[in-house]
């Protein structure tokens, strides 16, 4: 048996529950769980607050309903659901900010919006029957989906930094390895790795090979059009590059895709205790009207799908793979009906022809084309504009300088307590969370400062004394660190 072949048995993951007879192609949905650095970090309306309803919106009804998929968990955001305390205050956010004001607004509002209210006290009580399942740790809820085999996880960089904009070579193999060793301890790893943003500049499949990566995703909507995407390229280096399919991905993520439906409930606007009871129309959330349009569009969605595979088909005499990749956020947190939409999928995709597979099962040798890879990422223009222009050119520079005089304090002997302390606050600084909302201004000042702020510890770290103590509010990040990329010449 290959390395990447014959993953069912290597990975515990369970055969697809739906598989078609005469399947026209591949659905590999990639669902990208990531959240910035935030535990501890400030709470409404920017901070912890984030972190926390991810986990309800998002993490918890889509590990309830996700089969033959692939998650992405990223080291940052496990780092803070691992974290001591979390659990106590998750639980505690829960019950008296989302719960108990959902309870209010049952006793408050007027009787056209009693149904959305009904509704939300549902949702949030029904994510407390999911976390009592757990034990209180939302962790633990992505390990039994692993464990039980219905989801495949990849691993990714430590801190969600862009690996291209980094300075060295030292600070790319000490995002790559830190996030691989994290991933390793907690879920076992099979070897895929998810490219933060997916930015890729070609040369990069080299060190991922050399961290033992089988497969990456990458976006080249930029450079090709068609249905090349649906064919997965294997790379000179070894690992295989899945292309996101974007005509696919647009459905949701479009500005007149399926989540702006106008029924669906309006994320911004909330009742006077905080609950989302409003649809974006301006009228009341209907939930079963909201649930009976995620369903239209699951059918809408896995036609197209199906049309495109069996085209692809048609015109290169194989089968291939379309891979959806969306952030996990955006299916509960940002759109509500999200989960119930990707639930339909999930159980109608056979019927339509459609063989749902993990990423970890379809890098099969053999199965790849060969490609030229250009420089992209799923950002703005599929370009590095969104973390690499004048609007946030201060905090991109200003991480690289960083990056490079921590890279030369360490290499050139800095005791390992001191060290350690500036190399977790640089890593902090190259999340690419913070040039991201800088550039869009989605959240004030809170990104400059937080950037600006790591920068200035990971100074006063190098030059302090060596027994001043690591910021408690990071001390549950990167936990798996190793110094040695940093001191190899």
């Amino acid at each position: 048996m290959s390395e990447h072949g014959g993953r069912t048995a290597a990975s515990g993951l369970s055969r697809p529950s739906t598989s078609p007879v005469d399947p026209v192609g591949d659905l590999a949905i990639v669902l990208h769980s990531h959240m910035p650095y935030v535990e501890g970090f400030g709470t409404y309306p920017f901070g912890e607050e984030w972190l926390f309803d991810a986990v309800l919106r998002s993490y918890l009804p889509v590990l309830e309903v996700a089969r033959e998929l692939t998650l992405t968990v990223t080291p940052v955001l496990a780092d803070q659901l691992e974290a001591p305390g979390v659990p106590e205050r998750l639980r505690e956010f829960l019950l008296s900010h989302r719960i108990n004001a959902a309870e209010r607004d049952l006793d408050s509002v007027d009787p056209e919006l009693r149904a959305a209210a009904e509704a939300e006290r549902r949702r949030y009580s029904r994510a407390l029957e999911l976390l009592d399942r757990h034990d209180g740790r939302p962790l633990e809820a992505f390990r039994s989906a692993v464990g039980s085999g219905r989801v495949s996880l990849a691993a990714s960089a430590a801190t969600h930094a862009l690996l291209p904009l980094l300075a060295t070579k030292a600070g790319s193999d000490l995002q790559i390895d830190t996030g691989i060793r994290s991933h390793r301890r907690r879920f076992g790893w099979h070897g895929g790795f998810w490219l933060p943003e997916c930015a890729y500049v070609p040369g990069l499949e080299w060190d991922l090979a050399r961290h033992g990566v089988s497969w990456f995703c990458i976006d080249q909507s930029r450079h090709s059009g068609g249905d090349e995407a649906l064919g997965p390229v294997a790379t000179e280096a070894g690992p295989v590059a899945f292309g996101i399919d974007w005509e696919s991905v647009s459905r949701l993520w479009d500005m007149d895709g399926y989540p702006s439906w106008p029924g669906y409930i309006d994320f911004h606007r909330l009742s006077l205790n905080g609950m989302h009871v409003f649809a974006i129309d301006g009228k009341p959330f209907d939930p079963e009207a909201a649930s009976a349009k995620a369903s239209d569009q699951a059918d809408q969605f896995l036609s197209a799908a199906a049309e495109r595979l069996a085209g692809y088909r048609e015109r290169t005499g194989k089968g291939g793979t379309l891979v959806f990749a969306v952030d996990c956020e955006l299916l509960g947190h940002w759109w509500s009906d999200g989960p119930r939409w990707l639930e339909h999928v999930l159980d109608r995709a056979g019927g339509r022809g459609i063989r749902l597979v993990t990423l970890d099962r379809a890098a099969v040798p053999g199965g790849s084309r060969e490609a030229e890879l250009k420089a992209s990422t799923w950002g703005e223009q599929k370009d590095f504009r969104t973390w690499d222009a004048p609007a946030v050119d201060d905090l991109t520079w200003a991480a690289r300088r960083l990056e490079l005089r921590v890279a030369e304090a360490v290499a050139g002997g800095l005791d390992h307590c001191r060290a350690e302390r500036a190399v977790r606050e640089l890593m902090l600084v190259q999340s690419s969370d913070w040039a991201f909302l800088d550039s869009r201004r989605e959240a004030g000042d809170y990104a400059f400062d937080r950037a600006t702020q790591h920068a200035h510890s990971a100074l006063e770290a190098l030059q302090s004394a060596p027994d001043v103590p690591l910021d408690s509010r990071i001390r549950s990040l990167a936990p798996d660190l190793s110094l040695t990329p940093m001191l190899i010449p």
